[in-house]
């Protein structure tokens, strides 16, 4: 096992695989448990619940995501529960039965902390980072297990979800016979939050934050319900339906945050335009990821050493390449990847000179300014602040006409 070291791993040898495991714990909802340990990673390392959707299975959530081949890069333990509930819509997770939205409850959310308690205790995995995401009916859970276990999760991405609590039963639960996923069960923020609240009375520790994810022509869950819970989250932690910033994290994707008083964004809502009931899609669980800071390197509380095998931290006060991630004759798409030297920096300002008359049509994640050919580019806040040694990628990217290409980039550390 690899020691701390920094957020990115080099791949071993022999690749992880997946392993169900059966005997994990308490598990009420009768819930199947798969996991994925990566060969390389640190010795608390954390730990991802990624969830399926109705008929699906934790072995295609597997197959058919991104998080494993991130948990790969950077060293993180993705658990892949399996619901074996029957309703009209294939097997989902449990969110209508009152046992689903009661904290201890006997349910799947009851099952899923079990499985979060073993990777703890088997693979020594660090409970103040553990993360929670799903689509679709994972989605819904995982709105629920952020309201029930606030002291379990540190956060959670909802792709196509609905308020907790939304549904009244099992009656309501499939979509043509349903209040929630229709329409009618339009609460008032206030009423959204108070059922958070209830979820786990008396409770006053820290909230996980919370980013959400829809697509505007999404058939099944409608994209209204996005609203709702951009309604529910922000009552819970006290912010205004307003939201502080928008920007635009990737083609097409359009993103609400809301931060608090220290601005921290504690609730991110991202509108896929043009997409139905089909997320994540590709890059999705990346920002997903980076949102919970899997990307950047854990505290280190100097009870580690790193390997024999470690590398030296970049030289300078950061480095910075261009990848040509897409490319379809008339454009083609760039994302930028920066790495800290060997201080931490709280920004950086990029330039480049196109080799032969490209230029940028669009950008996400930076403010940037073009001269001729020379382009300059500067963190927009969020994305400024990279640990020493450690790489934040796809820190920002463009769309770019011409011919595509990757210069040498200069860049400056503040």
């Amino acid at each position: 096992m690899y020691k701390r070291q920094g957020v990115a791993f080099a791949p071993s040898a022999a690749a992880a695989s997946l392993t169900e495991v059966t005997d994990f714990g308490d598990n009420p909802g009768n819930l199947r448990m798969h996991i994925y340990v990566p060969d390389s990673r640190p010795d608390d390392p954390a730990v991802l619940v990624a969830m399926h959707g109705c008929g699906g299975s934790g072995t295609g959530f597997y197959s058919g995501s991104e998080f494993a081949s991130l948990a790969d890069q950077y060293g993180f333990i993705v658990i892949y529960p399996t619901a074996t509930k029957q309703t009209a819509m294939g097997n989902c997770f449990d969110v209508w039965s009152e046992a689903s939205k009661r904290r201890g409850g006997g349910s799947d959310p009851a099952s899923i902390v079990s499985m979060v308690t073993y990777a703890e205790q088997q693979y020594g995995a660090d409970p103040q980072r553990v993360y929670v995401t799903g689509s679709s009916s994972g989605g819904m859970e995982t709105n629920a297990l952020l309201a029930l276990y606030p002291d379990v999760f540190a956060a959670g991405s909802v792709f196509m979800g609905v308020p907790f609590a939304c549904f009244e039963n099992e009656a309501d639960f499939p979509p043509q016979t349903s209040q929630c996923v229709n329409g009618g069960k339009d609460e008032t923020p206030q009423e959204w939050g108070e059922a958070v609240r209830q979820a786990y009375p008396g409770y006053s520790g820290p909230r996980p934050r919370v980013q959400l994810w829809h697509g505007d022509q999404d058939p099944l869950v409608p994209y209204q319900l996005l609203q709702e819970e951009v309604d529910q989250w922000t009552n819970v932690f006290g912010l205004s339906q307003n939201p502080t910033s928008t920007d635009q994290p990737g083609p097409n994707w359009n993103r609400r945050n809301f931060a608090d008083a220290s601005g921290t964004v504690q609730v991110e809502a991202i509108t896929a335009v043009g997409a139905g009931h089909s997320l994540p899609q590709g890059g999705m669980a990346r920002l997903a990821i980076e949102f919970f800071g899997l990307d950047q390197a854990p505290p280190d509380d100097g009870t580690t050493t790193p390997p024999d095998d470690e590398t030296t931290p970049p030289a300078g006060d950061c480095t910075a390449t261009i990848q040509v991630v897409n490319d379809w004759g008339s454009g083609w798409q760039g994302d930028v990847d920066i790495t800290a030297g060997a201080g931490d920096i709280d920004g950086w300002t990029l330039t480049w000179t196109w080799p032969g008359g490209q230029s940028i049509s669009s950008s996400w994640n930076a403010q940037v300014a073009t001269s001729g050919s020379t382009v300059t580019a500067s963190d927009v806040g969020w994305n400024g602040s990279i640990a020493g040694g450690q790489t934040r990628s796809a820190a920002w990217g463009f769309i770019g006409s011409g011919s595509s290409a990757a210069p040498a980039v200069s860049c400056t550390a503040r």
